[in-house]
């Protein structure tokens, strides 16, 4: 069986080659590892073959992680829907947060950040299928979003994230990236330029490249098929 090594430098050449083929350096694109369900040993695996950035879900499956692994070059980026009982311990021990949709839950991690950090980075969700079942500002409310979040000085605001409905084409896969790539454009500013487009994952990388992506978040394809456990949240 391929080692995460061996998977990580395969998942960076599919990277290289749809950067080669959207004119982009891939350089612009980083990979976020998603690592939920997976042991302390498969990420230990994936930092020593280089890998920085890791992405959990679950707070209570990534505390004892992050407990483990601290000193070491592990970045942590929450991906998972956000509950209001946990955004002390997710502000306290995370680098990033791509899920937000809800500034409520942003003021609370704006006050509960801790002062010795620096600020938290942030990505709003956007629901660019317009789901009813999924988290995620409207297209509509991103606008506003912004401009709240803005104002809170313990948060990096960074840029935007979506998890699109799979689709099998290359094109379909496309579209729900450029309607996410669009939003930035339309209300990046050179104060807020907006410019990290998390979106792509280990089906439809090549398509979020296509249309912009700068972070790109992939389990499956490094670390094979995800473990069959029901995680709490």
């Amino acid at each position: 069986m391929d080692s995460i090594r061996a998977h990580l430098k395969q998942v960076q050449e599919r990277i290289r080659l749809a950067a080669g083929s959207a004119g982009r350096p891939a350089a612009e694109i980083a990979l976020l590892a998603v690592s939920k369900t997976r042991p302390v040993s498969d990420i230990s695996e994936a930092l020593e073959a280089g890998q920085d950035a890791f992405g959990e879900n679950y707070l209570q499956e990534a505390l004892p992680k992050i407990n483990e692994l601290r000193g070491t070059a592990a970045q942590w980026h929450f991906i998972g829907r956000i509950q209001s009982n946990k955004t002390r311990p997710i502000a306290e021990n995370f680098d990033w947060v791509h899920s937000l949709d809800d500034v409520r839950h942003a003021q609370r991690l704006n006050d509960q950040r801790p002062e010795g950090l620096p600020p938290l980075n942030i990505c709003l969700q956007v629901n660019v299928d317009i789901e009813q079942t999924k988290g995620g500002f409207l297209p509509d409310q991103v606008e506003s979003a912004i401009k709240a979040i803005g104002k809170m000085p313990r948060l990096k605001l960074r840029g935007l994230m979506a998890i699109p409905a799979p689709a099998d084409d290359f094109q379909a896969q496309r579209e729900p990236f450029r309607r996410l790539r669009e939003i930035r454009d339309r209300l990046a500013t050179p104060e807020l330029p907006l410019e990290t487009l998390s979106m792509g994952m280990s089906d439809d990388i090549e398509a979020a490249i296509a249309e912009g992506a700068t972070i790109v978040r992939v389990g499956t394809a490094i670390f094979g098929p995800r473990n069959p456990v029901v995680q709490a949240h």
